[in-house]
């Protein structure tokens, strides 16, 4: 009986001569329903693709979990050995972080100066792997001139027009006491390297050099926090918690998803927006197909007439008419989810879409189709259509053969 049903059911579909244009309905709500899921899975992968790009740059550039403790950390390298004991910890490295003036020849420049310990803040970020001039290890060694290193992103080293071997003049709030008050001290560095985190904000805002040259610029002898790096990202937030619970009430740690919760909170509110947005394309989409079912039961009145009196049932009618709206959904849901996953996969890989770094952070936009969004919008759309052929083979299945014939 369900080869009969489905026959029946393609050959209303593929109607001819005064049908045709029930036809050409049907084949616009294919289209539509097609346009609409390749829409919104080019849009899921967008908002995945760029949560995920953002993510793993800041998780490149940024430790997992930072700690702060009261009166900062004066033998670090103790505490760090303590806090890798952890579990879930894999790495850890000190920080002292301040503002300072980075002036040259060529203009000068607010930063944001991070003093490190280069052998251990590999175990922490992406720095090492992604210098462009340079060594990080140069942050430590003076050259003929006697001046310490200093690393600059790409952006500023552009901005400040000074390559590797360069002279900067570094000018931090803490300085001389003198009659007048406190002055500012500056003080002069050599550019070690230029690195690329791809992340305009470090890499247009940030400078790092070493923790003695940070100790003297900023007047401090502690270190201001430790950097932690944990073997599941997800599972930082319990990390966290499990390091005040052992260190006691003096430490603080915060976790990188606490630190970025307002910008991925804000990521995952456009993603909801823009999927409930263009999903409305395929409820435009299912009209169509009630359209054209409508349309197709008044042209079909007599033919569903004599399929009852030659012994149909009503429940068979109504199968009829819904596998001919689920023709219509299966065939635009396949087409554009095809299409979708196609065009997605083209836009990345050739990173068609470029966007100023400057405002979101990366420079091209990239596409990621995850399985879950795909299942979630192959389910949806199937299931619009399904509800989409509810009423009219409702319709068709309650048709009185008499009086459909009565009238012929």
């Amino acid at each position: 009986m369900a080869s009969f049903e489905l026959f029946v059911a393609v050959r209303y579909l593929l109607a001819r001569r005064r049908q045709a244009f029930i036809s050409l309905i049907s084949a616009i709500s294919t289209l539509g329903v097609a346009v609409g899921v390749m829409a919104l899975i080019i849009a899921l992968a967008l908002m995945t693709g760029l949560q995920g790009e953002l993510r793993d740059r800041l998780l490149g550039a940024t430790a997992h979990v930072y700690v702060v403790k009261t009166g900062g950390f004066v033998d670090y390298q103790a505490e760090v050995t303590e806090l890798v004991g952890i579990d879930g910890v894999v790495g850890g490295a000190p920080a002292i972080v301040g503002k300072a003036l980075v002036t040259t020849e060529n203009g000068s420049q607010f930063i944001t100066i991070k003093g490190i310990d280069p052998d251990l803040e590999p175990r922490v970020t992406d720095l090492g792997r992604v210098m462009q001039e340079g060594r990080i290890e140069a942050i430590e060694e003076t050259g003929d001139d006697g001046l310490p290193g200093i690393l600059l992103g790409s952006s500023l080293a552009r901005t400040l027009n000074v390559r590797t071997g360069d002279p900067v003049t570094v000018l931090t709030p803490s300085g001389t006491l003198t009659p007048m008050g406190m002055m500012p001290r500056p003080r002069r560095a050599r550019v070690a390297g230029v690195y690329d985190l791809g992340i305009f904000e470090f890499d247009s805002g940030y400078g790092f050099v070493s923790l003695d040259f940070a100790r003297r610029i900023f007047g401090k002898d502690a270190v201001d926090m430790l950097q932690l790096r944990v073997d599941d990202i997800y599972a930082a937030p319990a990390v966290a918690t499990a390091i005040e619970r052992a260190m006691g009430p003096t430490y603080v740690a915060e976790d990188w998803a606490d630190m970025n919760r307002s910008l991925f909170s804000a990521l995952g509110l456009e993603k909801m927006a823009i999927s409930i947005t263009i999903g409305l394309i395929v409820m435009v989409a299912a009209l169509n197909i009630v359209a054209s079912l409508v349309l197709l039961v008044m042209e079909k009145s007599r033919d569903i007439a004599i399929l009852k009196t030659m012994g149909a049932t009503s429940a068979t009618v109504m199968r009829i008419f819904m596998l001919q709206g689920l023709l219509i959904g299966l065939v635009g849901t396949v087409g554009g989810a095809a299409g979708g996953v196609a065009l997605a996969e083209v836009l990345d890989r050739y990173r068609l879409i470029r966007i100023p770094s400057d405002v979101y952070q990366v420079s091209y936009v990239p596409f990621v189709v995850q399985p879950l969004d795909f299942a979630v919008v192959i389910g949806a759309a199937l299931a619009i259509c399904f509800l989409a052929t509810l009423y009219p083979s409702r319709q068709a299945s309650r048709l009185d053969p008499v009086q459909a014939i009565r009238y012929e």
